[in-house]
């Protein structure tokens, strides 16, 4: 039977820890843009023209606002996949320990 073990122990460790601490800075980041945050103004990627071209410049950076952040709770969605991988490898990891072989 094929074992769908593909990592050790201390990886699937180590992919844990990671996960979970991307998904909570990745899910607050998210909260952060979708309240439009000031503080992250820098991180929003908007041009010179897109304001000076635009009849209502603050609903376009809005928008942009609200699209970095769809774009972080997707990452952090990708986080929680990788993090249910990294749990399934250390179950089998701790199964495959107590096999007699």
């Amino acid at each position: 039977m094929p074992s769908l073990l593909f990592c050790g122990p201390k990886m699937a460790a180590c992919g844990m820890v990671i996960s979970i601490w991307g998904v909570i800075m990745l899910a607050m980041l998210g909260i952060f843009f979708s309240a439009k945050s000031a503080v992250l103004i820098e991180d929003v990627p908007f041009t010179e023209e897109d304001i000076l071209n635009d009849k209502n410049p603050p609903q376009a950076i809005y928008a942009l606002y609200n699209r970095v952040g769809i774009n972080c709770f997707i990452a952090a969605a990708i986080y929680v996949a990788v993090g249910a991988i990294s749990l399934c490898q250390v179950r089998l990891n701790k199964r495959q320990e107590y096999m007699v072989t």
